[in-house]
């Protein structure tokens, strides 16, 4: 007889959406009025679906229908009335407006952030990093305006811009934006409320020597790197500490211009650390505001940045963000808020079972897998083995009788 602990009377999928309490969805529902006129496709059902073609990294609308006619007597589970429509899907897709998937992200966020806080990196530096960076995501068709040459061709595909602020304990961005790819990442920052209880880190494409001055004038301390063409006159030179870092050159304080019409009339002071990479043969310059941390400090800050990296590799990778559901923005849009949305409850649920074996694209391609069979999640990721090494005890006992 099957004794294992390990099996549960809803799917994992649906183990997963149960992390999303209706009624939050539903004061989204009622903020935006997206089920207004609506008499079947309701947002629940349309969030459940973009969700399943998140999760299933399926390609097409085709292939998420298919999908729920298959598992027609599960769909209880996930409150869905009936499996969905190709074309009812596509509708949706593009007349339901994308703030209520947005919100939904949003409230997620809030509600988890108990879970997702680590304390370990406000404790490292003394106040919380916030990391600013974007990626670009390339369309099949010319929705949006890309960047680069024009082909050969004459026909050039689309590109969506996602910027993102994040903070490195969360693994999940606190704030996004969308523009096409040919806007600047610098005019993601006008959206930003920045703070003094927060070290901002980003890289030399946002450097606004203003906006610098402004953080000097309102103690809002950062961390970048400076261009390599950037004129500057050094003021002084920091002595480095005995155990500071071989690969720390230099650590100082220099004077940037600011212009005015044209003409330099004052100067902005920064710390500029200098760091030699020995892996990649490369000479790093970081400037700061940030004086009462050592050199070494102001390196680890600045590598920090190259979580948001490994979050934008891990969204492409983990996530069906190569192929679009739609050809419209509204429907890319709603796929990219479903598909953090999708990657919030993952990080969620790798965060509450603290099995530290489970690296996340393990986490999520295991998760592909058994999407709906009946396991129990939380045991069996905690310990995979135990129901195998239950039938392991069982038989050894006949052999020991």
């Amino acid at each position: 007889m099957n004794n294992s602990t390990n099996f549960s009377g809803n799917s994992v999928f649906g183990q997963l959406i149960s992390l999303i309490p209706k009624q939050q969805v539903q004061k989204a529902v009622n903020k935006y009025q997206s089920d207004k006129f609506t008499k079947r496709f309701s947002t629940w059902e349309h969030l459940v679906s973009m969700l399943f073609a998140t999760a299933s990294n399926t390609t097409s609308l085709r292939d998420v229908t298919n999908g729920f006619l298959g598992l027609e007597g599960k769909l209880q589970h996930l409150n869905l009335k009936r499996p969905p429509k190709r074309s009812t899907i596509s509708d949706a897709n593009k007349r339901r407006s994308y703030q209520v998937f947005e919100k939904i992200y949003y409230d997620l966020l809030t509600q988890y952030q108990p879970i997702l806080s680590d304390s370990r990196f406000k404790n490292a530096f003394g106040k919380e990093l916030s990391i600013i960076d974007s990626t670009t995501i390339f369309l099949f068709k010319d929705i949006l305006k890309c960047v680069g040459r024009k082909p050969e061709s004459g026909k050039r595909k689309g590109g969506i811009k996602v910027h993102m602020q994040i903070r490195p304990d969360y693994n999940s961005p606190v704030l996004v934006k969308f523009t096409d790819a040919t806007t600047h990442d610098s005019s993601f920052m006008n959206d930003i409320e920045f703070t003094s209880d927060h070290i901002y880190v980003f890289d030399k494409g946002y450097n606004d020597y203003e906006r610098f001055e402004y953080f000097n004038f309102h103690q809002i301390p950062f961390v970048t790197r400076l261009k390599h063409n950037a004129a500057f006159r050094r003021k002084k030179e920091f002595e480095l500490a005995a155990d500071s870092n071989q690969s720390i050159l230099l650590d100082e304080q220099i004077v940037l211009p600011l212009r005015e019409n044209g003409k330099i009339n004052r100067g902005l002071p920064l710390r500029r650390v200098v760091y030699w990479d020995e892996k990649h043969q490369v000479c790093y310059e970081f400037i700061s505001n940030i004086y009462d941390l050592s050199a070494d400090q102001i390196t680890l800050i600045y590598k920090s940045r190259w979580q948001i990296e490994t979050l934008h590799k891990q969204l492409k990778q983990n996530q069906s963000l190569s192929y679009f559901l739609g050809d419209n923005v509204n429907a890319i849009i709603i796929q990219i808020w479903c598909a953090l949305i999708w990657n919030l409850l993952l990080t969620v649920l790798q965060r509450q079972i603290k099995a530290k074996v489970w690296a996340f694209s393990n986490l999520a391609s295991v998760i592909r897998l058994h999407l709906f069979n009946y396991i129990h999640l939380n045991s069996f990721l905690k310990n995979p083995l135990k129901h195998y090494q239950e039938i392991m005890a069982q038989e050894l006992k006949l052999f020991d009788g």
